[in-house]
């Protein structure tokens, strides 16, 4: 059984200039979440899903054993819908089994990441297995509150047990990612992490605080060994 982590990476980020290839700590982005992956020993294949020319260079610099796919310029536009490049993704990758890691997710570890593969392998009333987090927030749309009685308000830990996406790790069969054209299936199971795998990048805040906590937690505890 074939089983591919993608790294999905484009050019022309709006909110974050670059954010999958420029400085972060002694590294960046993508190749954090390569050298992550590569500590995954139920992967058989990674692949970097890219329409940077500067993204393949490295990967073939420096990574012989990752795979890249140069992605067509419409499915790395703003004119491309999330459902069409979800199928997209599915159609264009040689696996069986889809496992989604964007590299805007820098703290979800190895480990979490073969918990999630094996959930998957080992629950087949599941069709997709994804990471989410916890929403304990009072939350409000179009002027009514959604999760809780304002006349009542509850504590904010006795909230409905809401949980959102943060896309860390989702595993999905190909079959299922292209038929449903989405990684989320009609039967997921989720996966609870914590504040800190859950960190998803996608401000100028986001990267500023995240490469802070690299600092912090993973360049610091590296020069203690040292």
């Amino acid at each position: 059984m074939k089983i591919a982590a993608v790294i999905p990476i484009r050019t022309g980020s709006q909110r974050v200039k670059d954010k999958n290839l420029r400085s972060f700590g002694n590294t960046n982005l993508m190749e954090l979440k390569i050298k992550a992956l590569l500590q995954v020993p139920e992967l058989t294949s990674i692949v970097v899903n890219t329409n940077s020319e500067e993204a393949i260079g490295i990967v073939n610099k420096h990574y012989h054993g990752v795979k890249t796919h140069r992605r067509e310029e419409f499915y790395a536009s703003s004119q491309c819908s999330g459902s069409e490049f979800f199928r997209h993704l599915g159609e264009v990758t040689d696996t069986d089994i889809f496992v989604y890691c964007p590299c805007t997710s820098p703290f979800v570890k190895p480990e979490t990441i073969s918990r999630c593969i094996n959930l998957y392998l080992s629950s087949p009333d599941y069709d997709c297995i994804a990471t989410v987090s916890s929403v304990k927030d009072f939350l409000w749309l179009d002027g009514k509150p959604m999760n809780y009685d304002p006349s009542h308000a509850p504590n904010s830990q006795d909230l409905p047990d809401v949980v959102a996406l943060n896309f860390g790790v989702t595993v999905v069969r190909k079959e299922d990612l292209i038929r449903n054209s989405n990684i989320i299936g009609k039967r997921p199971q989720f996966v609870k992490t914590d504040d800190i795998e859950a960190i998803d990048i996608d401000t100028p805040l986001d990267f500023y605080i995240a490469e802070q906590l690299y600092k912090k937690l993973v360049l610091e505890k590296k020069d203690l060994l040292e």
